[in-house]
């Protein structure tokens, strides 16, 4: 077969095969167009066969890579946890030793060393250093050990394992500051100190040392509780200062100072739903206030009455959701109370309107108007309320008070306060307007005993009886009880508390009313004389009182009190 014939030459048909791409170079010139656009066609669809099966074969490698990663971070964490068993077996009880302590915090300073190297190392490459920030939250997680043996914390504070601990409360991941958080917690909490006192305390110096509140506020103020995890970092973080607190009772002011309470007013205030967070925050201020003058005054120069007040002007209409949120309700009533027992935060609930909306609690008849009572008293009590008395005389709070004087809520709901209670606010808040109001204001207060033929004398002699028939059964108690080992002032004590303070208060109102008129003293008398009473023991009662006032105001007001109720005494 010659040249000619070979070129001429054409196969039989065969059935359709991929076209190798290299065919492209053999095909020939005298094929038809047709023929041409074939060969193309099965090139283009080879190829696109090609390209399916690479992506299909990168698929499978990413898959294995993926597969071999998760063993690989399985087994790193089964290495930790047996390094973790190793250093536990120092004792046969599987309890930490001195030894495998110090092999933990070795361990744990190289995890920090390593992390901030990877850190410094590849700052944009989150990637790079994640692994070590794994290893860290690891390291973290298996230190809680140390909590179970608080014999070993003077060991934990010598290897400056403490300062390590804080800086990392300002590591860029929260997750790290979450999880040294909840071993502060751990650690500092109550039981260890029940377990070893002395090694608790060097542990709260160490911490308190290294400024400690001022690092956990600066952490609270970058938190985001819209992050479950980081919503109960801070929940554990407000356990660590009430861990510490506890510990340390003289430490609250210094927490105040350090940031505390602002943070803790801006939280009660926040626009969120409640959580458990709002109540415990409330808890916290309410601790800060109880017995701090300082704290108290500090609440005032940040604005904190006018927070409180707006928080609680929301339960004026609208009963607590749930028992947390009630609890929550009256610690703000209970931080309100403190706050008031500072005379400039006095006039601050002034002038903010405080008076007024408490007023309008009371007609509401919630829930809260067993806090807004409180309030009341606080406000009005001692020569500090004074102005106070005289506004809520002026905005018609006489209206509001007598009713609850005259018939005290049977069905006091959820038992917030009981029966004694109410009355003993009711009656305090009627004692203070008489001991601080003057002018017209007083002359209207004085008109409510005599309008509706003297019910409210009536009112008034019936809670004497009351109150002198269990001041009666308590000296009785003290009587069958007393060994002579209690001295005057415990035995006063526990007959205050037994009904005498409330009989104070009401035999101090009767004196003030029988001395403005005859008519008023004649149907007291008429009462005594009927229920086997008499002037003298209200007389006696009275006597007490002015030997007794205690430290409410400054002496020369105590002197002005006492020659008041004496001269009233002599004349009934």
């Amino acid at each position: 077969m010659d040249i000619g014939e070979l070129l001429d030459y054409k196969p039989a048909n065969t059935p359709k095969r991929p076209l190798p791409e290299e065919e492209v170079n053999q095909i020939q010139e005298n094929e038809t167009d047709y023929e041409r656009q074939k060969k193309l066609r099965r090139l283009a669809k080879h190829r696109v066969q090609q390209i399916e099966k690479q992506e299909q074969e990168r698929l499978k490698a990413e898959q294995e890579r993926l597969v071999e990663e998760q063993r690989m971070k399985q087994e790193r964490q089964d290495m930790v946890q047996k390094l973790v068993d190793e250093n536990l077996a120092g004792t046969d009880d599987g309890v930490l030793d001195e030894a495998a302590l110090k092999r933990m915090i070795l361990l744990f300073e190289k995890k920090v060393l390593k992390n901030q190297e990877m850190r410094i190392k590849f700052p944009e490459n989150p990637e790079k250093f994640m692994e070590s920030e794994i290893e860290l939250h690891d390291i973290l997680t298996e230190m809680h050990a140390i909590a179970t043996v608080p014999d070993l914390y003077p060991v934990l504070v010598n290897l400056k394992a403490v300062l390590s601990l804080l800086e990392l409360l300002t590591h860029e991941n929260t997750d790290i500051a979450v999880a040294v958080v909840n071993l502060l917690q751990e650690l500092t909490d109550l039981d260890s100190l029940n377990e070893n006192e002395e090694g608790t305390e060097i542990l709260i110096d160490a911490l308190l040392s290294k400024q400690i509140c001022a690092l956990l506020v600066q952490n609270l103020e970058r938190m985001d509780e819209s992050v479950k995890e980081e919503a109960n970092g801070v929940h554990t973080t407000l356990g660590i200062f009430e861990n510490i607190m506890e510990l340390r009772p003289d430490v609250v002011v210094d927490v105040g100072k350090q940031g505390l309470i602002p943070w803790l007013l801006k939280r009660i205030k926040a626009k969120m739903p409640y959580d458990g967070n709002k109540l415990y925050s409330s808890e916290i201020l309410s601790i800060l206030l109880q017995n701090n003058e300082e704290n108290r005054a500090l609440v005032g120069e940040i604005g904190g009455i006018d927070n409180l007040l707006q928080q609680l002007a929301y339960y004026k209409r609208h009963d607590p959701s749930s028992p947390d949120e009630q609890e929550m309700m009256e610690n703000l009533f209970d931080c309100l109370c403190s706050c008031l027992m500072d005379k400039q935060n006095r006039d601050r609930f002034l002038r903010g309107e405080g008076l007024q909306l408490m007023n309008l609690i009371l007609r509401e008849k919630k829930l809260s108007r067993n806090g807004s009572l409180k309030v009341l008293n606080h406000a009005l009590s001692g020569p500090q309320g004074k102005d106070n008395c005289n506004k809520f005389v002026d905005i018609l709070g006489l209206r509001t008070i007598f009713p609850l004087f005259m018939k005290t809520p049977k069905k006091n709901r959820k038992r917030m306060l009981s029966t004694e209670e109410h009355e003993e606010h009711v009656i305090s808040i009627i004692a203070n307007m008489l001991r601080n109001c003057r002018g017209t204001q007083r002359q209207r207060l004085m008109t409510k005993f005599a309008e509706n033929d003297m019910e409210k004398v009536d009112r008034l002699m019936e809670l004497h009886f009351k109150y002198m028939e269990k001041v009666e059964m308590i000296d009785a108690e003290i009587d069958e009880k007393n060994t002579g080992e209690e001295d005057e002032d415990e035995i006063y004590l526990k007959r205050l508390n037994g009904g005498l303070f409330s009989l104070q208060l009401v035999d101090y109102i009767t004196l003030e009313v029988c001395n403005s008129g005859p008519n008023i003293k004649k149907r007291v008398t008429h009462i005594l004389n009927m229920r086997g009473g008499t002037l003298k023991t209200i007389r006696q009662i009275m006597r007490e009182y002015a030997g007794n006032l205690g430290e409410d105001g400054d002496k020369e007001w105590q002197e002005q009190e006492q020659r008041h109720i004496l001269k009233m005494v002599d004349k009934l």
